[in-house]
């Protein structure tokens, strides 16, 4: 047998073997004749990173990991958090009084997290997450709680989904951050960040493999690349993490400034933790690849301001039209019809109090040519010291489904939006982390309009919950959830996109040709 077909079909095998699905055809075999649609199966396994979640020892952080019930999914599955091994936090699970009911020594159990304070060193879970359906949270204290890497497989894959939620009494940075915990990649861009005075911008880079990452940090501002040598070949060691002050890479002070974080070899995870003096602080998370077309959704309809950072990292210059898609329908803002923005240069622009007291999406799109573009808001909400601040990035839209964990019986916006075409959504509210039963409502989305849905609420709520999104017809949806402080009195918030959990994958139909095996004769 000749050596090409021979790394053929063992290429195939193994395929198989991985996946359980394999197509062995000749060369330039078409398959016409028995192609069939591929099919949407579950994953089996996926992985999520969450970042070092505060330097305040006034934190209070909460977890809540939570997996939507899929059809077709593997009936047995295990995950877990598991501290990483670097210096931003030594110990994790200090739940105290509210901890799960683990022993010294021992790992928890599904569900519970221990209250033993060296949980998280030598590889001991912080938290095992529960069975699909119901969500489960963990608790960590002051500026000692680390980053975090998990692993989810069988039933607990598709769609895991973990919210780090940290509240801050004082300080720099004080108020309510959040952010869904985010699957190690290769890129990742972030318009959005500053380096000046008043801001303490961090970029937390999670490295969840056996083997360390090489990564480049490049910065942008408004005349274009900021210098640096110190963020070229950053090393994140093994199963670690690391922190990167960004005012250190660079001694220019800029107002808006665009991170991109390349990875040269590994994966990573990656998120900006931005600090204001005067307005509090959240997390930016990446935003959405460059692309012509943008969607940031969900603007509190209270913002009492919002900026707009855009970067295109081509060569070329973008030219956008923005509109507003409020509940009545698309509106374009006095003043900011379009955006110009120039290639290489990180572009801000104020667009004031632009939802007027009403829900609402920014929808970017090209006057002329489509150029590729990364796009962010800085929403702030509050008047004068009860000012708070948080990002929306550019998002994905919810394609078949997507969830929020931890949401509160109180304080919980659910905003979607149908930028283009009308849409039918269908969100379910889990079960409580300490009880109730599941409830589902549908809502139509008329096309340029954004909607705050009236989100159900678990029967007999105890704890926190998840909302699903599904996609019933029309789109596509895009979604954003908006969880507000406890504290009335305090303009606490922050804001997470929903984009498409990414539960199930597309698996071509098995075929076999055995033509492949046989030999011209000599």
């Amino acid at each position: 047998m000749k050596r090409t077909t021979l790394s053929l079909f063992a290429g195939a095998a193994a395929l198989a073997a991985v996946t359980g699905f394999a197509a062995v055809s000749a060369p330039g075999d078409t398959g016409a004749e028995t192609a069939e649609p591929a099919a949407r199966l579950p994953v089996e396994r996926t992985s999520l990173l969450c970042p070092a979640p505060s330097a305040s020892d006034l934190a209070e952080t909460t977890y809540t990991s939570f997996t939507p019930v899929t059809e077709g999914a593997e009936e047995k599955g295990t995950a877990t958090l598991t501290a990483a091994a670097d210096g931003a936090g030594a110990e994790a699970g200090k739940g105290g009084e509210d901890a799960g009911s683990g022993k010294d020594g021992e790992d928890a159990k599904d569900g519970e997290e221990s209250k033993d304070g060296k949980d998280g060193k030598d590889g001991k879970p912080v938290l095992r997450p529960g069975a699909p359906g119901t969500p489960v949270t963990g608790t960590a204290s002051g500026a000692d709680a680390p980053a975090l890497t998990g692993t989810a497989e069988g039933s607990h894959a598709p769609g895991w989904t973990v919210q780090q939620t940290t509240e801050v009494a004082a300080g720099t940075g004080r108020g309510l951050l959040g952010l869904n915990c985010t699957a190690p990649d290769t890129e990742f861009w972030f318009p959005g960040a500053s380096t000046a005075s008043g801001r303490t911008d961090y970029v937390h880079l999670t490295n969840p493999d056996d083997s360390a990452a090489v990564v480049d940090i490049e910065l942008y501002g408004k005349d274009g690349v900021l210098k640096s040598t110190v963020g070229e070949g950053v090393t994140v060691p093994p199963g670690g993490g690391e922190s990167l002050l960004l005012s250190t890479l660079t001694d220019v002070e800029q107002t808006d400034v665009t991170v991109h974080v390349n990875v040269r070899s590994g994966r990573l995870g990656a998120a900006v933790q931005a600090l204001d003096d005067k307005t509090g602080g959240d997390w930016l998370t990446a935003a959405a690849d460059p692309a012509g077309e943008l969607v940031v959704p969900g603007i509190p309809a209270d913002a009492t301001a919002v900026r707009l950072m855009l970067f295109t990292p081509g060569g070329s210059d973008a030219d956008l039209k923005v509109r507003l898609a409020s509940p009545s329908g698309a509106i374009t803002p006095a003043g900011h019809e379009t955006v110009h923005v120039k290639a290489g240069m990180t572009t801000g622009v104020d667009l004031g109090e632009v939802t007027r007291g009403e829900a609402g999406s920014l929808v970017l799109t090209p006057t002329s040519g489509s150029v590729p573009v990364v796009a962010a808001v800085r929403v702030v909400r509050g008047e004068g010291g009860e000012q708070e601040s948080a990002f929306i990035p550019a998002s994905d839209p919810v394609g078949a489904r997507a969830t929020a964990a931890e949401n509160r019986a109180k304080g919980t916006t659910l905003s979607v939006t149908a930028p283009d075409r009308t849409a039918k959504v269908e969100v379910t509210a889990s079960a409580g982390t300490e009880g109730g039963t599941t409830a589902t409502k549908t809502f139509t989305i008329e096309g340029g309009t954004t909607q705050n849905v009236e989100v159900p609420v678990p029967a007999g709520l105890k704890g926190t919950y998840a909302l699903t999104v599904e996609t019933v017809s029309g789109g596509p949806v895009y979604a954003a959830r908006t969880l507000t402080g406890e504290d009335e009195d305090v303009a606490s918030f922050t804001v997470q996109p929903l984009p498409d959990d990414r539960g199930t994958v597309s698996v071509p139909k098995a075929e076999q040709n055995l033509s492949v095996l046989q030999q011209p004769p000599a």
